[in-house]
C-alpha cells in the first residue's frame, strides 16, 4: 500500500509551500531533508484528518413496468386563424344534397290500423252491403217476399277511409215496376232505406242523408198512369241502366252520380224492424228522387 502515503507526503509537501512562502525562507532556516519528511509526513496527516469524511450516497432507481399501450396519433394542427386582410363570408347557404333522377326513392305507405264498427241497416224492401270493395252481407230476407221491413245489423272490421256501398230495391213481380198485378191492391211500390254506422266506442261515424251519391238502375212505370193497367207489362214501360261492375269498390268515382233524395218519415212509413234500433236524429231516409217510380238504387259513401 504505497501509494496512499506518497499521496498523503505530496499533498503535505503542496499544503507546506503554500502556507509557508518561498521568499520569507532563508538558508538558516532550511531544516535539514531528514526532518523535512517527518515535518511534513506530520502535517499531512494533520491536515487529511481535519478533511471531512466522504459519504458514500447510494441512488437506488424505481423502475416501474408500464403495460404496453397502443401510440396515439395527435390529429394534424390546423390553422383556425383567418388574416385580417381577408374578408369572411357570412350566411353562407349549406349545399344540400340533391337525390339523383336515376335513383328512386322508396315510399313507404303507412297502413291504418283495422278499427271494429256496428251498422244497422233498414230497407223497403231488400239491400246488399259494401265495405271497402267487399261485400258484407244482405238482408236475410229474399227480395222476392212481397213484404219485408226487417233491419239488419253487421258487425266488421276495417281501415279508414271506408267506402260504403249499398244497393237497395224495393219488391216489384215485373219489370214494369207493378206489385200485386191483377189483384185488388194493384198499385206501384214504394222504396226507402236508413243506415248508420258507430265505432266501437258506440260512437256515429257515418249515417244516411243526401250526401250520399245515389245510381238508379231501374225506374218504372215511366207513366205513372199504367199503375192501374190491365195489362201492365205491355202499357207499363221502364227504363234499366247497365251497373258499373266496379260501383262499390274505392277506386270508383261516382262524381257523375246525383246526390241520394231525403225523404220524412210519414212518406216512407217504415216498419217492423225499424223500431228495433235507436236511429241516431241524424240518419234519414233515402232514396231516388221518387220513392214509387225508382226500384233499383244504388248508394255509397266514403267516411275518412
Amino acid at each position: 500500500m504505497k501509494k496512499p502515503r506518497i499521496l498523503v507526503i505530496l499533498t503535505g509537501i503542496v499544503l507546506l509551500i503554500a502556507t509557508v512562502g518561498c521568499s520569507d525562507i532563508t538558508p538558516s532556516e532550511v531544516t535539514p531533508t531528514a526532518n523535512i519528511d517527518a515535518m511534513v509526513e506530520t502535517r499531512a496527516k494533520e491536515l487529511v484528518a481535519a478533511q471531512p469524511t466522504p459519504t458514500t450516497v447510494v441512488v437506488v432507481k424505481e423502475v416501474t413496468h408500464t403495460p404496453a399501450t397502443e401510440p396515439t396519433i395527435a390529429p394534424a394542427p390546423t390553422d383556425t386563424s383567418v388574416p385580417t386582410n381577408t374578408p369572411v363570408r357570412t350566411n353562407v347557404p349549406v349545399p344540400t344534397a340533391t337525390p339523383s333522377p336515376d335513383i328512386g326513392i322508396p315510399t313507404i305507405a303507412v297502413q291504418q290500423a283495422k278499427e271494429t264498427f256496428t251498422i244497422d241497416v233498414w230497407a223497403d224492401n231488400w239491400f246488399a252491403l259494401y265495405i271497402n270493395s267487399e261485400k258484407i252481407g244482405e238482408d236475410s230476407v229474399p227480395i222476392t217476399t212481397e213484404r219485408s221491413f226487417n233491419k239488419e245489423t253487421f258487425t266488421f272490421s276495417a281501415t279508414r277511409p271506408l267506402t260504403i256501398g249499398i244497393e237497395g230495391k224495393d219488391f216489384k213481380e215485373t219489370d214494369s215496376g207493378i206489385e200485386y198485378i191483377g189483384e185488388r191492391n194493384q198499385q206501384m211500390g214504394d222504396g226507402g232505406l236508413i243506415a248508420q254506422v258507430r265505432d266501437s266506442k258506440g260512437d256515429i261515424v257515418a249515417v244516411t242523408d243526401d250526401t250520399w251519391s245515389a245510381f238508379v238502375v231501374h225506374k218504372a212505370p215511366l207513366d205513372k198512369s199504367c199503375e192501374r193497367s190491365s195489362n201492365p207489362e205491355v202499357d207499363c214501360e221502364f227504363k234499366i241502366a247497365d251497373i258499373p261492375g266496379s260501383w262499390y269498390t274505392s277506386v270508383y268515382d261516382s262524381t257523375a252520380w246525383d246526390s241520394a233524395t231525403e225523404h220524412n218519415k210519414s212518406a216512407v212509413s217504415p216498419k217492423d224492424g225499424y223500431y228495433d234500433v235507436s236511429w241516431d236524429t241524424n240518419a234519414q231516409f233515402i232514396w231516388g228522387n221518387d220513392l214509387e217510380q225508382d226500384n233499383t238504387i244504388l248508394f255509397r259513401t266514403t267516411v275518412q
